[in-house]
């Protein structure tokens, strides 16, 4: 298999994982890279992602981002701020994948996988938390950004080790995510 496709899984992976979480899933690639992990290797341009100084604040942000997300309407205006973080973060996860590209078609191959990718995760991540704020009044709110933790956690980690599984596992998420949609549909109507 063409090492281009596994850094396209990787990056795909990657990328929809900040649709969720901004940082865990950079925090994840640049442990993965610091401590040789998975064969992890990350383009030139991108190596800064795998040094102490980025580990520290990617766990810094990590750590804020998800107690952040945990209070209710801090989550919704976090979420709203995301939405525009979050496909720069899937950009930058995908380009860094791309090791075997010069760094100018790496830095287009992240953006065309990236951040598309990362936007559509959060968009409908943003979606998912306003109705839950709407119909639950925001008390349903931390239990989703539980379950947003560890998709983001779950997709990293397949990304980072199985590449080859992202496509069946995004592709179990949303007929999940329509099938929820459906059921919340038919609950209103009926």
């Amino acid at each position: 298999m063409d090492t281009w496709l596994l850094a396209a899984l990787l990056g795909l992976g990657l990328a929809a994982a900040t649709g969720l979480r901004t940082f865990l899933p950079l925090l994840m690639l640049g442990t993965a890279v610091h401590f040789g992990l998975f064969g992890i290797a990350l383009n030139e341009s991108m190596q800064w992602v795998g040094s102490t100084g980025a580990l520290a604040a990617l766990a810094i942000a990590t750590v804020v981002e998800i107690g952040a997300d945990l209070v209710p309407l801090v989550d919704n205006v976090l979420s709203a701020v995301a939405t525009v973080v979050r496909p720069v973060a899937g950009a930058l996860a995908a380009w860094a994948a791309f090791a075997d590209l010069d760094p100018a078609m790496a830095a287009l191959a992240g953006i065309v996988v990236g951040a598309p990718t990362a936007m559509a995760v959060s968009t409908v991540q943003t979606g998912t938390r306003a109705a839950s704020t709407v119909t639950t009044a925001g008390l349903g709110n931390p239990a989703l950004s539980l379950l947003d933790d560890l998709l983001s956690f779950v997709t990293s980690l397949i990304a980072l080790v199985v590449p080859l599984l992202v496509v069946p596992l995004l592709a179990g998420v949303a007929r999940a995510v329509h099938r929820g949609y459906r059921g919340l549909s038919r609950l209103r109507t009926g």
